[in-house]
């Protein structure tokens, strides 16, 4: 696989929180990075410290507004920023302004690629903020992108060309699955695969719940529950078949799934996973006003 980068150039991480060092492990695992050619930030000088331990590669203190003074002791943001080709961006969506102002007094290339993982801030309003030309893609990864099964969609502004795009898709491909949208999906997809891991966990419990409910080991019933989501998700992937008609194959006439399954439909399980989506983009959406109030 060839390198995401030329030798000589870098990639910035603002945020090596877990997000952020998992992208970093994910493309140095995948060989599409060397930790020579990466950088990063963190909020105290002992995440700082986790980072160099854990990925060998130069991390620097300080919170969004000081940068630059984290940065200093190293030649500053801006001689970092000469050599940067990616800058991703890992903080809260509250930070956006202070991250975005950073970047514009330390002098970020015109040419650098901004890649925002800030749930319900728009590509527009970044560009807004920043004021320059530069290419900003928008992604939405999710947790499980720490054990390689992640599911990333990412969606480009204004000057994102589809260069751009590949490149960011690339990226969040080194740890699962990344598909290239329009950023009207933005913030469904967020309150659906974003929020979606803690749905399913939720399930699981309840399931495992059930299983102990009616004699089983605890470990035993959280092992068959996880592995049968599990095999279930890879079903529906790998076969194309729509989870009604897998569902069919398990739910033979006058069987024990059947009844299960109309328990559950009683339970109007299909509405409430739905309101939950519903209400989960409601919310993704005030976050976006939210940081925009703030940046104003």
């Amino acid at each position: 696989m060839s390198s995401l980068l030329p030798p000589d150039r870098q990639l910035g991480v603002i945020g090596a929180g877990v997000m952020g060092r998992t992208l970093l492990r994910g493309l140095f695992d995948a060989q599409l990075l060397q930790p020579s050619q990466a950088w990063a930030s963190a909020h105290s000088q002992a995440s700082c410290d986790e980072v160099t331990s854990e990925l060998g590669i130069p991390c620097f203190p300080g919170a969004a507004t000081d940068l630059g003074l984290g940065l200093a002791q190293e030649g500053g943001l801006e001689r970092r920023l000469l050599d940067t080709d990616v800058v991703l961006i890992c903080v809260k969506p509250k930070q956006a302004a202070d991250v975005v102002d950073a970047l514009a007094r330390n002098g970020v290339r015109r040419d650098t690629l901004l890649v925002s993982i800030l749930a319900g801030v728009t590509t527009s309003r970044l560009e807004q903020l920043l004021d320059l030309s530069n290419p900003w893609v928008r992604a939405m990864p999710n947790t499980p992108c720490v054990v390689g099964a992640g599911m990333t969609v990412v969606a480009g502004g204004t000057h994102a060309s589809t260069a751009h795009l590949d490149l960011a898709q690339r990226i969040f491909a080194s740890v699962g699955q990344c598909r290239i949208v329009d950023e009207a999906y933005c913030n469904a997809v967020t309150a659906l695969s974003g929020s979606g891991p803690a749905y399913m966990y939720l399930m699981m419990e309840a399931m495992a719940d059930a299983g102990v409910r009616v004699g089983l080991p605890r470990d035993l019933a959280l092992q068959l529950v996880a592995q049968t989501m599990l095999g279930s998700a890879r079903m529906v992937l790998e076969t194309g078949r729509h989870p009604a008609s897998l569902r069919d194959d398990v739910t033979t006439p006058a069987g024990c799934t059947i009844g299960g399954v109309l328990m559950l439909e009683d339970g109007k399980i299909r509405s409430v996973l739905a309101r939950a989506v519903e209400e989960a983009t409601r919310i993704v959406e005030q976050l976006g006003k939210t940081a925009k109030a703030k940046a104003d």
